[in-house]
């Protein structure tokens, strides 16, 4: 009795193991299928290699991860409750979970750029909560439609392959299937191990395409996105850094609105690092509202940040618009509204740096000192416009004072003026990791303390949104974001002399001239050894890009 009970028990469960590779048969091939979304959103590869390479890595990869998803959730499932009804039951909403999100994991890289992981999740949702926002309904009936399409497909095919597993059990055809899904998966492998020795980019640049596939190199995978010369990639390979992205013409903005108040702009800038302390105490001075920037970064050397705050452009557009000698929008709007528009350096130095766009404003001061300047006369000569100071000195005395004069100035205006108070420049990589606070006081809005991520490249949209009514293109035109309306996590990333510089909520990642990750902790400022994190890297590439393809966009328009 015992011997009897015994075979039906090894019968019973052979049969649901033989079922379960016919519906996970099944279900590769839905996979394989529903994969063709990310092949033909890449761009074709040129060489037959690529295209071999393509093809096989396509089949054997999806055909792996659905296999794997049989042998690691449904096949011990079966061991353990070999139950009928509920393992069918089981693995069909295994799979029906698989194939969605499958078809998410495509959304989001479509989307984004790279495939669902941990460390990108903050973004991720964002861009789910977007569509919701945008669209609710259309979101839901969409992920209502295909839930039932997939389950359905799941519970005819499990039937299938139940009523007929006798006869399927007996067929030739998927021997053949699964014999050429192997030759695939070796294929792909060599021919991946044959073009990283042999510097083969129309197969590397595929590294990223499908899920849980990871590149080989950074430098890889910023040739993919524009960021190298594809056709000197083999060079570029072992050589240094360079950005060879074709550079957009500057835009000339379009008409603004109307402003009617009488404020003018001030821009105190300081070599030295203000620290939260000197922070906190402008904010108790001023009677205007204070608006503290805790989280805001200045990741440039001197002669680039200058261009990274007045156009709000990361560095690699720097070269190009330099040669234009175009005039930033920022100050193309204070123009147009006929205000006026100063730079004022307090220096010691007998010939200071002066940023090469220095032309472009109505008037350029040189000082030694601020005795000319702490006095409510001299400060009433500050016409209405935007106007830049300075201090190009170690210590932050003489700022200190300045500071001082002008917030008494404007306790006797009736109309107080904007003022932001910011560290701008960086004497070594290791600075520009590091956290700047600053400080805005705008006397139009409420008071808070800004958590999120900000930067020099924030200004200029802020100041065109806020206060010259440019809100139409201002974050088109630039490369930030205005900083009273930002919502969510964000990246924020520039490039430097030795690469490429990336920041989130939690990191700042340095990408150098070979393609290697230094990740460096946001709290602590220091090396932290973490995997090399490409998604990051990506998300900071779209935001260097972003001015380009904004550009790109408007000109498609016109």
């Amino acid at each position: 009795m015992v011997s009897f009970e015994s075979k039906t028990y090894s019968k019973k469960l052979l049969h649901l193991i033989s079922w379960g590779h016919w519906f996970t048969f099944f279900n590769i091939i839905a996979a394989i299928l529903l994969a063709t979304v990310y092949v033909v959103n890449e761009a074709a590869p040129q060489t037959l290699a690529g295209q071999v390479y393509l093809v096989s890595t396509w089949l054997s990869h999806m055909a792996f991860l659905t296999f794997m998803t049989f042998v690691l959730l449904v096949f011990p499932l079966t061991l353990l409750i070999p139950k009928t009804r509920f393992i069918r039951a089981a693995a069909s909403i295994i799979f029906t979970a698989m194939l969605l999100l499958l078809l998410l994991d495509a959304f989001v890289y479509n989307r984004l750029g790279y495939h669902i992981n941990a460390s990108s999740i903050g973004q991720i949702i964002d861009l789910i909560g977007q569509e919701i926002q945008d669209d609710r309904r259309t979101f839901w009936f969409i992920s209502l439609v295909l839930t039932l399409v997939i389950l359905t497909f799941q519970l005819t095919v499990s039937n299938y392959a139940w009523k007929h597993l006798s006869k399927l059990q007996r067929t030739v055809f998927a021997k053949f299937v699964v014999f050429g899904l192997i030759v695939a998966f070796f294929t792909s492998h060599m021919m991946h191990i044959w073009a990283d020795a042999n510097l083969e980019y129309d197969v590397l640049k595929q590294d990223t395409t499908l899920p849980l596939s990871y590149p080989t190199t950074a430098k890889t995978l910023l040739t993919k996105y524009g960021m190298f010369n594809e056709g000197d990639y083999i060079a570029r390979k072992t050589s240094p850094l360079a950005f060879n992205q074709p550079m957009p013409k500057y835009p000339t903005i379009g008409q603004c609105q109307a402003i009617d108040n009488q404020q003018s702009t001030f821009v105190i800038l300081s070599k030295a690092t203000l620290s939260e302390q000197q922070i906190s105490q402008f904010s108790q001075r001023s009677t205007a509202t204070s608006i503290k920037l805790s989280h805001h970064i200045d990741n440039a050397t001197f002669d680039n940040a200058w261009f990274n705050l007045v156009y709000g452009l990361p560095t690699i557009y720097q070269p190009s618009i330099k040669q234009e000698m175009a005039e930033s929008v920022l100050l193309q709007a204070i123009k147009q509204h006929n205000l006026t528009t100063s730079l004022t350096l307090i220096t010691e130095q007998a010939s200071p740096m002066m940023p090469w766009f220095a032309e472009h404003f109505d008037s350029v001061n040189e000082r030694d000192n601020i005795a000319s300047l702490i006095f409510p006369e001299e400060l009433a000569e500050f016409s209405q416009g935007l106007h830049f100071i300075y201090f190009d000195q170690e210590d932050t005395y003489q700022l200190e004072l300045f500071i001082d004069a002008l917030l008494l100035a404007q306790k006797q205006k009736a109309q107080q003026d904007n003022i932001i108070i910011s560290s701008l420049g960086n004497a070594s990589e290791q600075e520009m990791l590091s956290i700047k606070p600053a400080l805005i006081l705008w006397p139009e809005k409420r008071q808070q303390q800004i958590s999120r991520l900000t930067s020099q490249m924030d200004i200029a949209p802020t100041l065109l949104t806020n206060w010259l009514g440019c809100q139409e293109h201002s974050e088109q035109l630039t490369g930030g974001k205005n900083v009273f309306n930002l919502t969510g996590d964000r990246v924020i990333a520039n490039t430097t002399e030795n690469g490429m510089v990336v920041f989130n909520k939690d990191k700042s990642v340095l990408i150098d001239q070979n393609g290697n990750f230094q990740s460096y902790s946001r709290q602590l400022a220091a090396p932290i050894s973490v995997p090399s994190d490409f998604p990051l890297m990506i998300d900071g590439v779209h935001f260097i890009k972003r001015f380009s393809e904004n550009h790109q966009q408007i000109q498609n328009v016109q």
